[in-house]
């Protein structure tokens, strides 16, 4: 669902050419001459500098060639095997040495190690796609080690129930194209476990938590397009492409609105320190032919994500993908990224494998929509809502149905997953302190000893276009926890001793760069210790971050990026948090706070803006019952049901 406001002249904060399939070329050519130097002896492992990943140095090795083998592959393949025989030696003479049993440097197997399972993926399809250049020139003897190596994958029950059922279905069917073994009860249950995913609007939970993140494109909605293309995927398929292709384009239709006017991903969900593999939703749109974006217009996406991050630094001055987002940051990893991880970066670049005479390098140029006018959309699934603005370039997405927990959990907030607001000019905090006690994009009462409350579990009380704004709520059982000893870091929040502090009710409406926040307690448990509640703006991080306070406003602002909080209701006193070395974005981060007195029943109203500058006058609201009544600063007025 969208709406954008009538006489909004278009406009373009982009006036330099799109990057060319040349650039884009040039730019693979250089990662993948870059990461040389760090091949074993034979080949089969590229182990990158740096300290090694929580699965040790062999994995990393067999990550940093299984990853890069990805690019090389959509480079062969775009070429039609021509002038680029280097790669196609390279990538077999790896692949002879990796499959040998004996070999010094060969691969970890896939009952050795899980992650094993992840990078056999990237092997099947890319012997798939560059099947006359490789495949059919490997000796007999390494074609029998190579469905050896990947043959556990048969009956194995063990892959976490996510994104990771793809990974079986591509092994198997390679394997069943060469004549290895394959099952098609494992791939039958497979393709039912990823329907069971399927939510509106195109979007796929990845797993049956609330777990809305990239991987919804560059996983769950990929893989059913490079995986349709493989040799015999048709027969297995059963007519099920047209409705995959369906959900893609359903998805796309949101996601378009998600890239910001520099080229910006929003910065949000798991696995950040891909990067630029966040474009591969639009490349695969490209390849299946979606009927509802268009051509131009993905393509302008995917390689504008691509150039914002090499605008930004990255790769770094030695060539190589770093853990980090425009310089390295290894907070930004989670528990299983190695130096070799990075590189799944490389399906950001899937475009390579269209070759230069595809009509996607000659469609028509279309703007995104943080491009051209104000956007309003709804995404109904993850309950968010999404807001392009044109004159800043900015994406934001507030958010009341995400969590990365299933409703009713009572488990920590994970700053990836369960914040009120992501953007793509704005990072969560991402400390240890960040995951123990939520301050930024937060409603939280805060305990006697200084804790903030979770609101993971919540319950969404609706999402909708509302006039010319769009208002979504959610109902928290707010709870303090104190974390357990050990934490698993994959993304979703802390664990540990909960104690109940009440329920919150809060709503977003939001038009343009502002957010009217209503926030009411409901109940507070008889025992609990609530001091306070607190309101948290947006955060913003660079080197160095000037703050702004008066009695009902606190603003945090770089020369480039402004957040505003503003008390619309009276009592609340402002403020600002700072935090150092919290934020991907930079070693200052600040974020503007207001802090309530505890009382229930009454509603609590703040403005929340987030832009390229100061704002020049704020909205006012008016409740009656159950109905806000939002003057917006152009006095454009709009009544929103708080039901």
């Amino acid at each position: 669902m969208a709406i954008v406001p009538p006489g909004e002249a278009a406009k373009s904060l982009h006036v330099d050419a799109e990057w060319t399939r040349d650039d884009l070329v040039a730019y693979a050519d250089g990662l993948l001459a870059a990461v040389r130097p760090w091949a074993s002896e034979n080949g089969a492992r590229i182990t990158l500098p740096g300290a090694s990943g929580g699965y040790g140095v062999d994995v990393d090795g067999l990550e940093g060639f299984m990853r890069t083998l990805l690019l090389a592959g959509f480079r062969i393949t775009g070429a039609r095997g021509e002038g680029v025989d280097d790669l196609i030696d390279f990538s077999s003479r790896g692949i002879v040495a990796g499959v040998d049993p004996d070999g010094a440097d060969r691969w970890v197997r896939l009952d050795e190690h899980a992650q094993a399972k992840v990078e056999a993926a990237s092997l099947a399809l890319i012997l798939d796609m560059t099947r006359p250049w490789i495949w059919d020139r490997l000796d007999g003897l390494t074609q029998r080690r190579v469905i050896d190596y990947l043959a556990p994958v048969v009956g194995d029950d063990t892959y976490p129930r996510n994104n990771w059922l793809w990974f079986r279905v591509v092994v198997q069917t390679f394997l069943r194209s060469v004549g290895g073994p394959w099952s098609q009860t494992d791939i039958d249950d497979d393709l039912a476990l990823h329907d069971s995913f399927v939510r509106e609007g195109g979007w796929i939970s990845d797993g049956d938590e609330r777990s809305y993140d990239h991987y919804v494109g560059w996983a769950l909605h990929l893989y059913p397009v490079l995986w349709a293309r493989m040799q015999g995927a048709a027969e297995l398929a059963k007519g099920r492409t047209p409705d995959d292709v369906a959900r893609l384009d359903a998805f796309l239709q949101d996601a378009i609105a998600l890239v910001g006017a520099d080229g910006s991903p929003l910065i949000q969900g798991r696995s950040l320190v891909y990067r630029f593999a966040a474009a591969a939703p639009y490349w695969a749109g490209i390849i299946a032919e979606v009927p509802l974006v268009p051509a131009g217009q993905l393509r302008r996406a995917a390689s504008g994500i691509v150039r914002h991050f090499a605008a930004h630094g990255v790769p770094n001055r030695d060539g190589l993908l770093d853990l980090g987002w425009h310089e390295e940051w290894r907070r930004l990893a989670q528990n299983y990224s190695g130096t070799g991880s990075p590189y799944w970066a490389a399906k950001g670049l899937l475009g390579l494998a269209l070759p230069e005479d595809h009509p996607v390098w000659s469609a028509p140029q279309a703007l995104l929509p943080s491009e051209t006018a104000d956007t309003l959309r709804v995404a109904l699934s993850p309950a968010w809502i999404i807001s392009t603005t044109a004159d800043d370039g900015i994406v934001r997405v507030i958010n009341h149905g995400a969590d990365h927990a299933h409703p009713g959990n009572l488990v920590g907030d994970s700053p990836l997953y369960a914040r009120l607001g992501y953007s793509t000019a704005a990072s969560p905090l991402l400390n240890g302190d960040a995951w123990a006690e939520p301050l930024e994009q937060s409603v939280a009462l805060l305990h006697a000893d200084g804790r903030a409350s979770h609101r993971a579990g919540m319950s969404v009380n609706g999402i909708r276009i509302d006039e010319d704004a769009a208002i979504a709520g959610s109902t928290a059982t707010a709870h303090w926890i104190a974390p357990a000893a050990t934490q698993t870091r994959h993304g979703s929040g802390i664990t540990g001793e909960v104690e109940i502090a009440g329920t919150v009710t809060t709503w977003s409406i939001v038009r343009g760069a502002w957010e009217v926040r209503l926030v009411r307690i409901d109940t507070i448990e008889e025992d609990a210790a609530a001091t306070a509640l607190r309101i948290g703006g947006w955060a913003i991080a660079a080197d160095a971050v000037e703050v702004s306070v008066s009695d009902r406003r606190a603003a945090a602002f770089t020369d480039d990026r402004c957040s505003t909080i503003v008390a619309l209701t009276p009592g609340g006193a402002a403020s600002t948090e700072s935090r150092r070395d919290a934020s991907p974005l930079g070693a200052a981060a600040s974020v503007p706070v207001l802090t309530y007195p505890v009382a229930t029943g009454e509603w609590i109203a703040s403005a929340l803006h987030l832009s390229d500058r100061v704002p020049e006058s704020d909205p006012s609201v008016r409740i009656d019952g159950a109905d806000a009544v939002i003057t917006w600063p152009d006095s454009t007025t709009t009544m929103h049901r708080l039901v």
